[in-house]
């Protein structure tokens, strides 16, 4: 079987969208970094508690939501939880597992890094495209995350807006 290689407007798409895959996560952590004294990915932790109920998910959702390993978010929450952000516990109905909670601390940390993180969102992103190339946006990002993430494991807190 042959491959049916990129046509040459294709690949100046695909090395175009690389570039933002690239560029984005690193000028949104510089931003959180320098503003709020946390890393992007802290930042998400925090941010997936504070939309779940109770503020507390359990770990393997947490790390399922945040596109992470295990071990890896048991050490970036270890990190929050020695700045007092996050609490870990047992799950009460299933006692093999472990929840994390955001505490009081960790909603007014989400708070403060929430408004310079949208500021970074708007200026990169929302602010750069129209409002027809924002409901594109939504539609190619679905048609994607149709084929890498099916399940929605990563946006399952999230329904599609239209408006």
């Amino acid at each position: 079987m042959t491959t049916p290689w990129l046509s040459t407007p294709q690949l100046a798409t695909w090395v175009r969208t690389v570039a933002v895959m690239e560029l984005l996560p690193a000028a949104l952590d510089a931003q959180m970094r320098r503003e709020s004294a946390m890393t992007s990915f802290e930042y998400q932790v925090l941010a997936m508690l504070s939309e779940a109920t109770d503020r507390t998910l359990r770990m393997t959702a947490l790390a399922a939501q945040t596109n992470s390993t295990l071990p890896r978010l048991s050490h970036v929450v270890k990190r929050l939880e020695d700045r007092g952000l996050v609490e870990r516990s047992r799950c009460p109905s299933d006692g093999r597992a472990t929840n994390a909670s955001l505490t009081d601390d960790g909603v007014r940390a989400v708070e403060a890094a929430a408004p310079g993180h949208v500021r970074a969102v708007r200026e990169y992103v929302v602010d750069a495209l129209t409002e027809e190339q924002m409901t594109q946006l939504g539609e190619i990002t679905d048609a994607i995350l149709g084929r890498i993430d099916p399940d929605g494991k990563m946006t399952s807190l999230y329904h599609r807006h239209d408006s």
